[in-house]
């Protein structure tokens, strides 16, 4: 049980940070954000909540009212994700990629209920 929570908390939290990184110093990214149509102190405010809900998630320590807030946190984001890159008309290959997160979002959330039922 802990590898698998281990594995799909790791995945999420790579991605989480990696587009953290990309949307504070990639000019790619940064432009994409703003073809969405967001405005530049959302992408800003987005990097830092990812980094926060990194945080959250991986420490232990933390509540599990904590952590079921930053879960809501990243599902919220990549609902919107979906959302945005769909109304942008942008590869169905995008959108793809962003269930394949909620799917690992679901599975690291269930698995953090079973562990703190041991």
């Amino acid at each position: 049980m802990k590898t698998i929570y281990w594995a799909s908390t790791g995945l999420l939290s790579l991605f989480l940070l990696w587009s953290a990184y990309g949307y504070l110093f990639s000019k790619p990214m940064i432009d994409g954000v703003k073809e969405l149509g967001f405005p530049d102190h959302f992408r800003i405010q987005l990097a830092i909540l990812k980094v926060i809900a990194v945080v959250i998630i991986l420490i232990p320590q933390i509540p599990l009212q904590v952590k079921d807030w930053a879960y809501a946190g990243i599902a919220l984001f990549l609902l919107t994700a979906i959302v945005a890159h769909t109304a942008h008309k942008d590869p169905f290959f995008i959108t793809v990629i962003n269930l394949t997160l909620v799917a690992l979002l679901i599975v690291s959330n269930i698995y953090l209920r079973k562990l703190s039922m041991l």
